[in-house]
């Protein structure tokens, strides 16, 4: 497939040339053009380059909260031919020193309200510099720099005039850390074709044109599903980026509500924690009416069958879009999209990518059989950094294993089960957390929770839940499990019911089930 650009920079000419004063990003009472978002960009590139000597291939990391220097500093980055290297802001300390280290980067934008967890870093990485966005460093000495010391007596001409490093379309721009669901994470390494044959696929998922894809930027912009889906898709097609800095409660949720609805975007992207608390909102009449978005896309977390039946239930109008995607594929694979939309569904693959679903050996398998899901493309990530040995146990003639399980039906609509290293094995037989989890999910007092195994006393693997009620209700672990023995066979009740007040979950709401596989691992361990 050909692409109209070779990497982030060869985007920033060619829209300040076509369509200088439009707007391409806002945030609050801020409105950036193109040619401004090029004079910001070329500013920061060139000091990164002449002042503080990033070369090609370098690896410079961003700990930072939703802003729009966000978005400047990741393509002033791209500039020079630099790597990006994205870390989750909600990471302590000693997390965030071993991204640094793995990625052997050089440099560090820091938000100046993570100060607590970033200024140490200089004593425990490689970093030889941090750049304060957003607020006065810790320290004021040559190592911690002031972000706006950038822009302060910085020679427009000579930013200009700093050519960029040509990337090619090949070339490495980005490394997302996976989660980390299932042991340390690994730098998932991505390329611009990578980037932009995710982006091509959206458009032409959506059927819009370019200029016509302005989309609200609230998710936190580390995660790969927000860079490419709310900030790269919009800025590529020339549109409009709405960047929201956090979500961090009623107010900022309301604030989010109306920006949709002033904003008359015609798609929206989000998680499904986000999708669940607009199902249950008291919104005013009017936004029903008024709203202007054609498409609800999830994405980033798996998305329950009750969220979908309440979402539905209060939105006739747009539709509730489940997509799937993983880091290592740029991140989307597959989306329903607002004509033909499957429910229980992740919809088919986007464009130009193949899907095929196969065992233990990597044979394919027949229609509506399960097994691993492996995806073909240009979406596939080059590999994971500094790790040979799993990026081939991961990649096999270009089929990315993707550790999912699911099947295709026939009309090449993907269906997932689950993780398949949540499989839970009981006497040979196979238990899917995931439909014990949809049962549960219609339990009018549950509002999250997560099915792992463990085994008993016999060395058997049975399953355990975990349950998380809703604000001011309770119940008994046997009044669960009376619920439950209707709908499952005796094999795949849960063993035990635990109630918890908040299950653990990243950035974007995935539950995590390896600090519950953890915590009883050291409960065992303790007894």
């Amino acid at each position: 497939m050909e692409y109209p650009f070779n990497n982030l920079y060869d985007i920033v000419v060619a829209h300040a040339k076509k369509s200088p004063g439009k707007t391409i990003i806002r945030e609050d009472d801020l409105k950036l053009s193109n040619s401004e978002f090029k004079k910001y960009v070329d500013q920061v590139a060139e000091y990164l380059k002449n002042h503080l000597e990033i070369k090609p291939d370098d690896k410079v990391a961003i700990f930072m909260s939703n802003s729009w220097q966000y978005i400047i500093n990741v393509f002033a980055i791209s500039k020079i031919g630099a790597v990006v290297v994205f870390i989750n802001n909600f990471l302590k300390e000693d997390e965030i020193a071993y991204i640094l280290n793995d990625s052997q980067s050089k440099l560090l934008f820091s938000s100046a309200k993570y100060a607590k967890e970033t200024q140490s870093l200089m004593k425990k990485t490689d970093v030889r510099q941090i750049v304060w966005v957003d607020g006065t460093p810790p320290f004021e000495n040559e190592k911690n720099i002031a972000y706006d010391t950038i822009f302060h007596g910085n020679d427009m001409a000579c930013a200009n005039d700093n050519m960029p490093f040509p990337s090619k379309l090949d070339d490495t721009g980005f490394i997302f850390y996976t989660s980390g669901t299932t042991g340390k994470p690994k730098g998932a390494m991505l390329s611009f074709r990578n980037i932009f044959s995710n982006i091509e696929g959206g458009i032409r998922l959506m059927k819009a044109k370019k200029g016509q894809l302005k989309l609200i930027c609230y998710l936190p912009m580390f995660h790969a599903f927000t860079f490419t889906a709310t900030i790269m898709v919009p800025i590529y097609t020339n549109s409009e980026v709405i960047v929201i800095r956090s979500l961090s409660g009623i107010k900022d949720f309301k604030k989010l509500l109306k920006t949709l609805l002033f904003s008359r975007c015609k798609y929206f992207t989000g998680v499904p924690d986000v999708y669940s608390a607009m199902a249950k909102a008291k919104l005013p009449w009017y936004f029903h009416w008024f709203h202007n978005v054609k498409g609800f896309i999830s994405g980033a977390a798996p998305i329950s069958d009750e969220v979908q039946k309440r979402f539905n239930k209060s939105f006739r109008k747009g539709k509730l879009l489940q997509g799937y995607g993983i880091t290592e594929c740029s991140p989307i694979v597959s989306c329903n999209s607002v004509d033909e939309n499957r429910f229980g569904s992740v919809g088919r693959p986007l464009f130009n990518y193949q899907i095929k679903i196969v065992d233990d050996d990597m044979n394919s398998l027949p229609i509506g059989e399960s097994g691993e899901i492996c995806v073909k493309g240009d979406n596939v990530m080059k590999g994971y950094y500094n790790r040979p040995h799993e990026t081939a146990e991961t990649i096999i003639d270009g089929w990315f294993k993707t550790g999912d399980i699911g099947y295709l039906d026939k009309d090449g609509y993907i269906f997932i089960i689950d993780r398949k290293k949540d499989l839970i094995i009981h006497k040979g037989m196979n238990i899917y957390p995931r439909e014990i989890e949809e049962i549960l999910y219609t339990h009018s007092k549950v509002n999250a929770c997560a099915v792992i195994g463990i085994n008993d006393k016999d060395n058997n693997e049975v399953p355990i839940a975990y349950v998380e009620l809703k604000e001011k209700e309770t119940a008994t672990e046997a009044e669960i499990k009376d619920f439950l023995k209707p709908n499952l066979a005796t094999f795949k009740q849960p063993r035990k019911v635990l109630f918890v007040e908040k299950l653990p979950r990243n950035a974007t709401g995935k539950i995590l089930k390896r600090e519950l596989r953890d915590q009883v691992r050291q409960e065992r361990q303790t007894t």
